[in-house]
């Protein structure tokens, strides 16, 4: 209803925004710098700790980093000493002695140590299975002779009609290659799980079956750690998507 006392030649002026909403915009602004800066710096800082907590173990007591520091300034008595919390100091020597067993495996000695110890691993029954186990999923990981993961893609999963994403790692090899139809060339996808993408399940598809994406694979694991909130922005939004022939049912 109308009110007869307002005059309706001048409509009332919207009211401006008060001190709070000023106030609460800006703390949504700087939330949204603040956080992913202060995430990242927290696992960083507790991924640095957990190594540090698991190299420094095997290290003896005189050679932590406090420990050499005491003795190079010369504090012999324990009341005197100090106690530093370096962090970091496990990293680098995780990184050096990494080095150093590469650089000693590369040789001929190193090669017959490897062989005499894998031998032995071999003849132990759990010990083996876990080792063997490992060191492929290592040396599929950081091979240089192929790239794990090194495209997204879409596939119809868990049915007809349902599309996910998914990650192409390899063709089909081994037994897997031979069991599946011979006309056909099979890929080996990982489909991972929201919000956590380190699980999820391993599926072979035939090639035509298979879409891949103009995407790179960070993009698409952010799409799925987000749980689809976080659409990677195209390289160039003035130009329409690529079409993409979609397998035949």
């Amino acid at each position: 209803m109308t009110n007869p006392f307002e005059d309706e030649t001048h409509p009332p002026k919207p009211r401006r925004p008060g001190l709070f909403a000023h106030l609460r915009a800006a703390f949504l602004t700087g939330l949204v710098v603040v956080a992913p800066i202060g995430l990242t710096a927290y696992v960083i800082w507790t991924v640095i700790g957990w190594v540090d907590g698991w190299v420094l173990t095997f290290v003896p007591q005189g050679y932590h980093p406090d420990a050499l520091i005491n003795r190079f300034l010369g504090y012999t008595d324990p009341a005197d000493q100090i106690h530093i919390n370096l962090r970091g100091a496990g990293v680098i020597i995780f990184l050096i002695f990494t080095v150093v067993v590469g650089w000693i495996a590369k040789g001929l000695v190193g090669r017959s140590l490897i062989r005499w110890a894998e031998s032995l691993v071999d003849r132990t029954p759990i010990v083996r299975s876990i080792y063997n186990g490992v060191k492929q999923i290592a040396e599929t990981i950081f091979s240089q002779a192929e790239t794990s993961f090194d495209q997204a893609c879409l596939v119809e999963y868990p049915r007809r009609g349902i599309w996910a994403i998914g990650f192409v790692s390899t063709n089909a090899k081994g037994e897997v290659a031979r069991r599946t139809p011979q006309d056909e060339k099979y890929l080996s996808v990982f489909v991972p799980t929201t919000p956590n993408p380190t699980s999820g399940f391993l599926l072979f598809f035939p090639e035509h079956d298979v879409i891949k994406l103009d995407m790179t694979v960070e993009d698409a694991a952010k799409l799925v750690i987000s749980a689809g909130l976080v659409y990677p922005n195209p390289k160039d939004p003035t130009q329409p998507p690529k079409p993409d022939a979609l397998p035949s049912a």
